[in-house]
């Protein structure tokens, strides 16, 4: 894409980022979708973990972390190795996931708390659309199993968001007390940590046969490997990496489960299933916390350590087996390829900020994302554009203050995924470019009172 049309798009307060033909490219092949047949669109599961690091996985490189079922996954299917979350902690990327919006746009992001607490009064806004909203206006079933964390309160609950089911905690699991919900009634205070995995993934296997005889949409979000940690005992001091490793070897059975549940009940071929985190390891709980692997930083910094996640596509019969994608994609692309998939008309009222990724998973031309905006709260960090990734502003997830680079430090994160090498004075061209892009980006921000700052 030259840089005129990307220009014309982000200009488009219509149809935002997301493309005026994200929805005629699925409408024009023919009256069946890729993998479904001509009365039935596709189900859609999500898993997201939660702080779950690049480098967490056997599939992209642990050594000592066994994830056979999500190694088998990436086999059977797409592994993506550029995959980007919107933020680098919990509220804003679950805000920019279900929106398809960066979090600025919606309000779901602060530069003074940086995500909802239990003492905090706001949640993702009425005048936002989610993709489970998108989907049950097409007939879709609609659960969320798992953490939350976009509003506590009854008006911003899942139930009141387009889901029809929920089951999870509200908030993050190391903010007490952690309730555990079923609707909008707590079902048990303090939730029990041990069995959440396990009941989480028993509730997803049980609305996926419930709905077995029409489309269904599964927003599946795992409290772990969030600190606190727990395992069940059936993984505890099982994993060579201790507890952390205990955890998402049991994150590894659950979604090992929900394949196997699709595959029983022969839902397999007419199902995507996507897995990835909401962003990068939590570094300073050491141990505690995860990997990013070769890259730089982890979560709540915009290095590519703490935006850069795992990201796995399932879709037996459309997906190529053992593809490896390196293209630039985000969880931002999820809500406008749930839409293209599920033929729901896109929001006209409003800037989308995703691509359908539906060329991607069908190996097909037509995937056109070069950018990449890096947020922490309100503050534009860091910009990529294609290979070259450009920092204004540095800042460790935790700790130390922000620095400001003037000119920016410039990294090519294909060629130097761990951002060692600033190389802007050799290509100060691509910095005037990078520069440009931004200033148009954000002429088309329309940015509400913050929902994060509302608190006690």
């Amino acid at each position: 894409m030259n840089r005129r049309e990307f220009l014309k798009r982000t200009r488009d307060a219509g149809v935002g980022l997301a493309g005026a033909s994200a929805l005629p490219f699925l409408l024009g092949r023919c009256a069946a979708v890729p993998g479904g047949s001509a009365n039935r669109e596709p189900n859609i599961v999500i898993i997201y973990a939660d702080d779950l690091g690049y480098g967490d996985l056997a599939c992209f490189g642990h050594p000592t972390i066994a994830t056979p079922n999500l190694d088998r996954m990436a086999a059977d299917g797409m592994r993506f190795t550029g995959f980007y979350t919107a933020a680098s902690v919990c509220t804003p990327s679950r805000a920019a996931l279900l929106t398809g919006r960066l979090p600025i746009r919606s309000g779901m992001c602060s530069d003074r708390n940086r995500v909802l607490f239990p003492d905090s009064h706001g949640g993702l806004p009425e005048r936002e659309i989610t993709v489970a909203q998108l989907l049950r206006g097409r007939g879709y079933a609609t659960a969320c199993v798992g953490k939350w964390h976009l509003g506590h309160h009854p008006e911003f609950l899942p139930t009141r968001r387009g889901f029809d089911r929920y089951f999870g905690i509200p908030y993050s699991n190391d903010m007490k007390p952690c309730p555990l919900m079923r609707g909008e009634e707590t079902i048990e205070e303090p939730a029990v940590q041990e069995t959440l995995t396990r009941r989480y993934t028993e509730e997803a296997v049980a609305f996926i046969e419930r709905n077995r005889q029409h489309p269904f949409f599964l927003y599946f979000a795992h409290t772990f490997p969030h600190v606190p940690l727990f395992a069940s005992s059936a993984f505890e001091d099982q994993s060579r990496r201790g507890l952390y490793g205990d955890v998402v070897e049991e994150l590894d059975w659950s979604v090992g489960r929900i394949l196997q549940a699709l595959r029983d009940r022969g839902l397999a071929a007419n199902t995507l299933v996507f897995f990835t985190s909401d962003n990068g390891p939590w570094l300073t709980m050491k141990l505690r916390g995860g990997s990013a692997g070769l890259l730089r930083g982890g979560k709540g910094s915009t290095w590519e350590g703490g935006m850069r996640v795992p990201g796995i596509a399932w879709w037996p019969g459309t997906i190529e087996p053992g593809t490896v994608c390196r293209n630039m994609v985000s969880t931002l692309d999820l809500f406008p390829t749930a839409a293209a998939l599920a033929r729901a008309p896109l929001p006209t009222d409003r800037a989308l900020d995703g691509w359908d990724m539906t060329p991607l998973l069908l190996a097909r031309p037509g995937w056109e994302r070069d950018v990449m905006f890096f947020y922490r709260g309100t503050r534009l960090m860091a910009a990529r554009h294609g290979p070259w990734k450009a920092h204004f502003i540095t800042q460790a997830g935790y700790g130390k203050g922000p620095s400001t680079f003037d000119p920016p430090a410039l990294y090519h994160v294909e060629r130097d995924p761990s951002e060692k090498f600033d190389i802007a004075d050799e290509h100060p061209e691509i910095l005037a470019a990078i520069r440009r892009i931004v200033v148009d980006h954000q002429a088309t921000l329309e940015i509400p009172p913050s929902q994060l700052d509302q608190r006690n």
